[in-house]
């Protein structure tokens, strides 16, 4: 059994029946302005809202207290810091929100696209599997029934222990490791996932801020370096965004030219998404942002 109270906690969750889809941060705002304190087990690990020792179940509530997640709020009322999402048959710990701290661990509708995204184009049968910017660790967990071996990577060490927890949770066995993209992956690769940062963030959040031009670059890096890492025949399978300018991607002609003796597919799974930024200085020339897919096989020798 699992030492981490962490993970021993979103066992118990998953034993209670719980469920919870998390929205956009709007929505989540727009839902917490009308209500009051928890009352269910949603309301505190899903809604982040501040509850009553006698809300949660004696062993919950001691798991949350040994994970170190669990902090004060308005006396005699508590909050939870971690919230855990289910995503199809996943059960997942992340950040609670607001996800504002620089090392937050977000999951949000961009994790269930990305999750369609690999129902969709990843194989059914996969050697060596590295998911890159793991977060969570959602795609790689996701696929892990699937793959000979996983490694789950991210320089964000908050990650890396979401990661472990959510292994734990859902009887994933993986590698989990520190790696500035593929700097830390062991071995020749068969299959790179991503679902990177592609914005430009003030904050400089790990979880949304790209780098590069608005964002770009982290996907572009992911790029480069995973079609020098894959065996041939190997694939990468890459979920990001990118700026629309003047009708034009930003991301696009930073890539192309990496993809010159590969097979690929690239195109656009979701015209317009994360609105809200362009009323930032950074995206006055931006018209939209629009949600990309790469699916890109390294030629067989």
């Amino acid at each position: 059994m699992d030492p981490d109270p962490l993970a021993k906690l979103g066992r118990a969750l998953r034993e209670a029946g719980y469920a919870f889809v998390t929205p956009t941060p709007a929505t989540h705002a727009r839902v917490l302005a009308r209500r009051g304190e928890a009352r269910t087990l949603r309301d505190v690990f899903g809604w982040t809202l501040p509850f009553r020792r006698e809300v949660l179940p004696a062993r919950v509530l001691g798991l949350l207290e040994a994970s170190g997640e669990l902090e004060p709020g308005v006396a005699p009322l508590l909050l939870s810091r971690v919230r855990f999402s289910t995503v199809g048959p996943v059960l997942l710990a992340h950040s609670a929100y607001p996800t504002i701290a620089p090392d937050s661990v977000f999951l949000g509708p961009d994790t269930y696209r990305f999750i369609a995204f690999l129902q969709a184009r990843a194989p059914e049968r996969i050697g060596s599997l590295a998911d890159v910017g793991c977060g969570t660790g959602a795609g790689g967990i996701f696929l892990a029934s699937r793959a000979g071996s996983v490694q789950l990577l991210d320089v964000n060490d908050a990650a890396l222990r979401f990661a472990r927890a959510n292994c734990a949770v859902n009887g994933a066995t993986a590698r989990v490791a520190h790696s500035d993209v593929l700097a830390g992956a062991e071995g020749p690769l068969d299959l790179v996932i991503a679902n990177p940062p592609y914005l430009a963030d003030e904050l400089g959040r790990s979880y949304r801020d790209g780098g590069g031009r608005l964002g770009t670059g982290l996907s572009v890096r992911i790029v480069r370096e995973a079609l020098e890492r894959l065996r041939p025949g190997g694939r990468l399978l890459l979920y990001t965004g990118t700026p629309v300018i003047d009708g034009e991607h930003v991301l696009w002609p930073q890539i192309a030219p990496l993809l010159r003796d590969v097979r690929y597919v690239y195109a656009e799974l979701d015209p317009d998404v994360f609105g809200e930024e362009l009323e930032r200085p950074a995206y006055s020339e931006v018209e939209r942002v629009a949600v990309v897919g790469l699916d890109a096989h390294r030629v067989a020798v």
